[in-house]
């Protein structure tokens, strides 16, 4: 394979932010040493120290004291005190002339005397005037870790141009745990100026409301509860997909029915949460283990599935097709799109990107052999892009391949995936589309025991943390495991890090749930983002569709620790799903053990959070529609600390690379609130979210719903008089003349990896894949019952091991594919696997 040198904008970055740090060093260094004169004490009411620039910096410096010079980037940038202040007779001026990538911005120094010092769990009121020509402005917040040093925190807010000085504040998240000192300026990041003056910062006051128990015990209230629904699910859905108005499409196709399948009965149902019923919807093609993502418009985009059940003779395994269709929320219909994929995709990824665009990876093709073809769906001509017009590096990224998008557009494959072993090298890589280069990213434990983990982009996107959890192996049968891998893809060089492991439950190998023991673990896991800024993973089984574990707990990013909770008292291995629910449960569904049979229970889990007392609530929300960079007013009933958007759930497989929680700043003014949304389409990609609010308890409201969607997620120079022209009180102003809506603000993350990127591959048509694929033998019985190829640990390989597992295990008895039997489970040759006869004395 040809190795490509390290992008230019890689290593420009890497030079700017060691000038970067190397200016606030050069600064802290005159301040340790005594040259610079002494700081000014901040008042009891503001927190920093020469908030309006009145003290100059030593010797006619050009940065006032306790204030320094930052950024990245190729830039042609001038900082200058100027006189035009607000008050007194100083304000600080940041002017880019020219600029290709990167940002520059005034911070407040980052040494012990001039970075204000904070309390971990307070929230702080950050304040200041400003005039400027560039909405390519963000407030950008750092804090120091007692244990990492100074590091970027987050974008509290885009600014709006404003000829005039205007007003900003805005209140920054609770301080995580660990951090002792912030710092924080305007970085601009577009052509222009910004002059600032009359920074302050307040400690917040928040008071939680007084803790209540509303559940049946106190064991309910600290770790919730699973209740069974009293209808079933109708269809055998391995997909659910929560829809903007509220209710859930479950799709089945044929369901892993070979009869379905034959006679063509493909079916899908929505599912009602507001009275619990259920619409069987007409299905016109076999979606069974296709992909699926939700457009800008909220119509689901259905791309690929099954095209043939593999063959008895081994002839072929399974196929999938290139059509594709758009499923309609508010007519509840399929409609075939007017272009098909470039391949035929079986277990396709399927990953929204800032534009409405859709990248698609990996599966099986008309042929049963894997695809080395990238699909890529246009939002702006509503199609597929024929291949010669997406970028293609011909490799094969398996199936289900868990692709995340990055803040900067790339996309990070987390090592998460459906059947056997991971790709070739580290298991986990960034792939730069633009570039069309493939880095390998190093840590990830066990990456060939990874089949059918889960990955999520923790809470907040904007932290660009990804959580990896369990998974197994479906061809080698091992134990599954309980291993976590968390990356921070903020860090130059990131690698994947240990978390804690999974906490144990129990497991049904069959004779009825037992602890578990060692390291056993789960693969068939969920992991599904709560609006209280936690992981709930729930489910999973300990080997290829067989096992059930019953264990659930909450993970917490900000603690990076698991607390054991209820446990769903149903099956949820292969084929299940879980998902939250606009009122803030999660509901699971489904389970398709290698008998075949099929779990039509739905469970509903209602988390510690419901059980606290009374839920804020949304009680006005100026508009649905909101533009990237805009500020957007709502009122509540009661105080909040935290608002944010979930995108809802396209989850299968234990994959939905889409799921992601987005953080909305807050600026407060009793129960009137403004909520600031990213410029960034990357972190928060097109489309209808759930809106919660949260208050000091960790109780979210219900959601209301809105779009996230706007000229920036096309077009950087279109005006937005309506959104991200809004002053800081939420009401819009009319934008000045020739203005146009922010840039998004990209940071330098992940801009040095240890790995050298990856040239593509020599154009080719396919992958070959192992028979063994699914692990499952087809020398017995229907298509869709899996008789493991490799059996668990401690299952000898005799006739009667085997066969009194599969007995356990509700198989039934199963015919013999042919004249094969390679597994000796057919000794008598009378074409029944594991019958009397087989188990006589002598042929065991």
């Amino acid at each position: 394979m040809t190795l490509v040198p390290r992008r230019a904008r890689s290593a420009a970055r890497t030079r700017a932010t060691a000038r970067r740090r190397t200016a606030l060093l050069g600064v802290t260094a005159l301040v340790a040493g005594g040259l610079l004169a002494t700081p000014q004490t901040a008042t009891a009411a503001n927190l920093l120290g020469n908030p309006g620039f009145e003290t100059p910096g030593p010797g006619g410096a050009a940065m006032p004291h306790c204030w320094s010079r930052a950024g990245w980037g190729d830039n042609d940038v001038s900082y200058e005190t100027v006189a035009d202040a607000r008050t007194g007779t100083a304000a600080v001026k940041v002017a880019l002339a020219r600029r290709v990538s990167g940002d520059r911005k005034a911070m407040l120094t980052e040494n012990p005397t001039c970075a204000p010092r904070v309390q971990p769990g307070t929230q702080y009121d950050l304040g200041f005037w400003y005039k400027s020509t560039t909405p390519d402005a963000a407030v950008t917040l750092f804090r120091r870790d007692t244990t990492g040093g100074w590091q970027y925190w987050t974008d509290l807010r885009t600014l709006p141009v404003a000829p005039d000085y205007q007003q900003v504040e805005v209140r920054t998240p609770p301080i995580p745990p660990g951090t002792d000192q912030i710092t924080w300026g305007v970085s601009v990041y577009g052509v222009g100026s910004v002059t600032t003056d009359d920074y302050a910062m307040h400690a917040v006051a928040v008071e939680p409301p007084d803790p209540t128990c509303t559940g049946a015990s106190a064991a309910e209230c600290r770790d919730g509860r699973w209740d069974v629904l009293p209808t079933e699910n109708p269809v055998r859905s391995s997909h659910a997909v929560v829809l903007h108005n509220g209710k859930v499409l479950l799709i089945a196709g044929s369901g892993n029915s070979e009869g379905a399948f034959a006679a063509g009965t493909f079916t899908s149902a929505i599912y009602d949460p507001a009275n619990g019923s259920y619409r069987i919807v007409p299905t016109p093609k076999d979606m069974f283990c296709g992909g699926h993502v939700q457009l800008r418009d909220g119509k689901v985009l259905v791309m690929g599935g099954n095209l043939a059940y593999p063959a008895a003779d081994g002839s072929h395994g399974y196929k999938g097709y290139r059509d594709s269709y758009l499923f309609d929320p508010d007519a509840e219909t399929y409609t075939k799109t007017t272009s098909s994929m470039n391949d035929g995709h079986w277990y396709p990824s399927a990953t929204l990107m800032g534009n409405g665009d859709v990248l698609s990876f990996g599966g099986l093709r008309e042929d049963s052999t894997g695809s080395v073809t990238a699909d890529r769906w246009s939002a702006a001509e509503n199609r597929w892009l024929p291949t010669n017009r997406v970028n293609q590096t011909w490799s094969y990224w398996g199936l289900y391949p868990a692709m995340v998008l990055l803040q900067d557009g790339r996309l990070f494959y987390s090592g998460s995936h459906v059947f056997g072993n991971g790709t070739p090298g580290t298991g986990a890589s960034l792939y730069d589309y633009e570039a069309n280069t493939v880095t390998d990213v190093p840590g990830l434990q066990r990456k060939d025991e990874r089949d059918q983990s889960a990955s999520v982009l923790l809470p907040p996107a904007q932290d660009q943390r990804v959580l990896t959890l369990g998974g197994g192996n479906i061809e080698t049968n091992p134990d599954a495991n309980r291993l976590t891998d968390v990356i921070d893809l903020k860090d130059p060089s990131p690698r994947y890090t240990a978390g804690p492991p999974i906490p144990q439950g129990t497991v049904d190998r069959g004779a009825g749930p037992v602890p578990q023991s060692g390291d056993e673990g789960k693969m068939y896991v969920s992991a599904v983002l709560l609006p209280d800024g936690k992981v709930l993973e729930t489910g999973g089984a300990l080997h290829n569709r067989a096992d059930p574990v019953f264990s659930s707990s909450l993970f917490d990013p900000v603690t990076r620790t698991f607390d054991k909770v209820a446990t769903d008292p149903e099956p949820r291995g292969y084929h299940s799903t879980s998902f939250l629910l606009p009122d803030g449960r999660v509901m699971s569904t489904g389970d398709n053990p290698g008998s075949n049979t099929w779990n039509h229970h739905v469970s509903v889990y209602t988390p510690p959070y419901l059980l606290k007392g009374p839920r804020p609530t949304i009680t006005s929300l100026a508009r649905t529609e909101w533009q990237y960079g805009s500020t957007q007013r709502i009122t509540v009933d009661r105080p909040i600390v935290k608002a944010h958007l979930i995108r809802p759930s396209a989850v299968t497989h234990s994959s939905d690379p889409n799921q992601r929680f987005v953080d909305l700043p807050l600026t407060v003014n009793g129960n009137t609130i403004d909520l600031n949304v990213t410029s960034n389409p990357n972190i928060a990609p097109p489309g209808w979210y759930m809106l919660f609010a949260t208050d000091a308890a960790g109780v979210p409201s219900v959601a209301r719903w809105v779009r996230v969607d706007g000229p920036a997620a096309l077009s950087p120079t279109t005006a937005d008089p309506g959104g991200s022209h809004a002053h800081h009180g939420g009401a819009p102003t009319a934008a000045p003349e020739g203005a146009k809506a922010p840039a998004p603000h990209v940071h330098d993350f992940a801009g040095a990896p240890a790995a050298e990127p990856r040239a593509p591959l020599e154009e080719r048509a396919s992958q070959q894949v192992s028979p063994t694929l699914s692990g499952c033998d087809r020398h017995y019985g229907a298509a869709g019952v899996c008789v493991p190829t490799d059996y668990p640990p401690g299952v000898k390989a005799t006739t009667a091991a085997r066969c009194t597992w599969l007995a356990r295990h509700d198989y039934g008895p199963l015919r013999v594919n042919g004249e094969s039997d390679p597994q000796r489970l057919d000794p008598d040759g009378d074409g029944t696997a594991c019958g009397k006869g087989d188990l006589r004395r002598g042929r065991r």
